[in-house]
């Protein structure tokens, strides 16, 4: 009768260890998941650039636009819904930044950055074209496709 209880025991941890470890594999898909559509966002949202971070992403990104942009500049703020719609239409290949020149001033400077909006494409950490002003999309649009060769 012993041996049958502990069978019976045996069995019964081994069943819920199995409940358990399926529970864990749920848990891990849904996070997974939920990852996965966090880094979809990620790419079709601009990067927040700071001083400290830009050439990290400079040279992490073979093709990346950067828009120096201030909180108090309307057509900075203009400029804002034409870069995300960009993003998301390029993601995957062209990263899109935006770099606060009121709190990032030095790479603003670095960059002879005098006049915002201003968006800059760089190619293998290199600047390649240039825009100072708002621009439209179709406008933008027409400045990223060459690079895309």
């Amino acid at each position: 009768m012993r041996d049958l209880e502990n069978l019976y025991e045996e069995h019964r941890l081994t069943r819920v260890s199995d409940i358990a470890m399926g529970e864990l594999d749920e848990i891990k898909r849904r996070k997974l998941e939920e990852m996965m559509r966090q880094g979809e966002k990620s790419l079709t949202h601009p990067l927040v650039l700071t001083d400290k971070d830009f050439d990290l992403k400079l040279n992490e990104n073979n093709l990346i636009i950067v828009d120096f942009w201030a909180e108090w500049c309307m057509p900075c703020r203009m400029m804002a819904p034409v870069f995300e719609r960009l993003a998301s239409k390029y993601a995957g290949k062209i990263t899109f930044a935006k770099l606060n020149v009121d709190e990032n001033m030095e790479t603003a400077r670095r960059f002879s950055v005098f006049s915002i909006p201003t968006i800059i494409l760089f190619s293998n950490a290199k600047p390649v074209d240039r825009i100072v002003g708002y621009t439209e999309e179709e406008g933008l649009d027409e400045h990223l496709k060459p690079h895309l060769d």
